[in-house]
């Protein structure tokens, strides 16, 4: 428990402050349109006016929110800023996506409580005002019907129908927008349409501008109005309610009460994200003007092009990832990619799997779908945003270090492991990490075919320096057919596995993780062990349990620090 406090429990408090402040935001604006000041419009509406006016409130707030997580340079700034606390305050700026999906799923039900309490409410403004009879809501209804100044009932006229009023009025038009736009965002963030259609998503992810100016001007349009303050004075509601027949006519001490509606008050909230977020596109666009250099194009097995490139002024950290941009493929997409290169290294690399369309064109753009030598003038312009942190910039912050990639989650671990052999190569001292558990779980080792070149590089540079304890690494092959473990089973005798050509063998299923965790706790005891894994949810839920169950309760006992990225 002490252990899940120190992994999860800063995340949990923002969480619950998060959730605290939605739920004070709903009561308190529920509780505001239940004032004298809306008396009236409860005659009209009933409690429906506090039902569509409350989650309103939380929309902004959630809208003011949801642009931060994906500012990704303010996110840079911020961690570098926040490198003086203590690793459990930068470990939140980790969780930025899944928080940016929480505020979207926040926003996601407070639009639909908000568009049903305007049904109603919309409802009943029309019944209100095809009343025609002498009741409070019709007399209600028609002040204003002089000059058209103070009136309550935005629906002026009994000659329309709910549909008209939703796409003639700003509100309804403006709203519609909105929900349209979100309604597309939020179906096309799906995991299996990012996965298969990412421009699909990326595009439509791009109606968030729709989105944000129909809610600026949603509220432009007043259609929630209650009685001014000046009108209260002369017009007390409670008292003069039952004299409704009578106001403004001699000899009577209710007169006719005047209204107002709310001024508009999103833009208030969000006018402050939506400028670090223009700033965020501007800095953007000037990355994507800088001069980057491709030095050198190289083709591995299973479809994999390494792009190694250059640029001036770009400094990195293991672990880290940038936006690419090939303008001659797209002027728009941007796709993120985890960079590969160490940063003692004079350039810069990733290795892109060809996967997908964009991939596709990439791949023929760099000229490595032809046998011939390609010429470094004809290669394509590539644009880059970054270097971005992530969590595995963090790895050299422990003595013991644990490594998990589940499949293309091995590709951040490639520019830690190169790191480690540049340090080792130059003998630094300065090297705090004094032992790494790597573990690399994959379904078939051809498609990482370059990852296990490098770990042969690694292998025989520990073993010429006699340190080869100072990396354990276990490789699993989840997935294999009959004819594979045949071969596999006739050269398992020979001195290098058959697979990746290391030394060490691979291991064929899933790992044990309730032994391996023993093991790594009783070999290191009164340690900080830092776990760093990419890979799928389900796995991060087994390690993070894992996590907390064999961190010892007591301070000098070893204690497991669960850092993950997921894809």
């Amino acid at each position: 428990m002490g252990n899940w406090v120190v992994n999860e429990g800063l995340s949990i408090f923002v969480i619950l402050v998060w959730l605290g402040i939605n739920a004070y935001l709903f009561v308190h604006f529920y509780i505001v349109y239940l004032s004298d000041r809306f008396f009236y419009t409860r005659v009209l509406l009933g409690h429906a006016l506090s039902w569509a006016r409350a989650p309103a409130a939380c929309l902004n707030f959630n809208c003011m929110l949801i642009l931060l997580p994906v500012c990704r340079n303010l996110l840079s700034f911020l961690r570098g800023s926040c490198q003086c606390f203590s690793r459990n305050v930068t470990r939140q700026l980790d969780g930025n996506i899944t928080f940016h999906k929480l505020v979207a799923y926040m926003i996601a039900f407070h639009t639909a409580v908000h568009i049903i309490a305007h049904l109603f409410n919309f409802e009943w403004f029309m019944d209100a005002q095809l009343d025609n009879t002498t009741s409070l809501p019709y007399v209600l209804s028609q002040i204003g019907n002089g000059d058209n100044r103070s009136y309550l009932n935005p629906i002026r006229t009994n000659q329309t129908n709910p549909t008209e009023v939703a796409f003639t009025y700003l509100a309804g038009l403006s709203g519609v927008a909105s929900t349209l736009a979100l309604i597309l965002m939020i179906t096309s963030s799906m995991e299996v349409i990012r996965r298969s259609y990412f421009e699909v998503f990326w595009y439509t992810h791009h109606l968030f501008v729709v989105f944000y100016i129909g809610i600026v001007i949603h509220g432009i349009g007043r259609i929630v109005r209650g009685q001014t303050a000046e009108s209260i004075k002369v017009h007390d509601p409670k008292q003069c309610i039952s004299q409704y027949q009578t106001w403004g006519k001699n000899n009577t001490e209710c007169p006719v009460p005047d209204f107002a509606g709310n001024p508009p008050m999103t833009w208030m909230w969000v006018v402050g994200p939506m400028f670090l977020y223009l700033c965020e596109r501007l800095v953007r666009f000037w990355r994507s003007q800088q001069k980057v250099v491709v030095t050198k194009v190289v083709t591995h097995p299973s479809k994999t092009i390494e792009l190694q490139l250059k640029k001036k002024g770009f400094k990195m950290e293991v672990g880290q990832y940038v936006f690419m941009k090939c303008p001659s493929i797209s002027q728009l997409e941007w796709h993120p990619f985890t960079l590969t290169s160490a940063p003692e290294e004079d350039h810069f690399s990733v290795h892109i799997r060809i996967v997908g369309d964009w991939t596709q064109k990439l791949f023929e753009a760099c000229g490595c779908d032809k046998k011939e030598f390609q010429e470094a003038w004809k290669l394509p312009k590539i644009a880059i945003d970054g270097p971005f942190g992530t969590a595995s910039e963090d790895v050299f912050r422990y003595e013991v270090v644990m490594l998990v990639g589940a499949g293309i989650g091995v590709t951040p671990f490639a520019s830690i492991l190169k790191s480690v052999w540049y340090r080792y190569s130059h003998n630094n001292t300065n090297l705090v990490t004094k032992k790494i558990y790597f573990y690399w779980l994959c379904r078939e080792t051809q498609a990482f075919e370059w990852f296990a070149d490098l770990l042969q590089s690694l292998e025989s540079q520990m073993l010429e320096r006699g340190n080869a304890d100072f990396l354990s690494y276990n490789i699993y092959l989840t997935s294999w057919n009959e004819a594979e473990a045949t071969h596999f089973t006739v050269h398992h005798e020979e001195e290098n596995d058959p697979i990746t050509g290391l030394k060490q063998k691979t291991l064929y299923g899933r790992p044990n993780w309730d032994n391996e965790f023993k093991t790594i706790a009783s070999n290191h005891p009164g340690t900080r062990v830092g776990l760093f894994l990419c890979g799928p949810e389900s796995l991060a839920k087994s390690l993070g349990k894992n996590c907390n169950t064999h961190s010892d309760a007591d301070p000098r006992g070893v204690h497991f620090i669960f850092n993950k990225e997921n894809f």
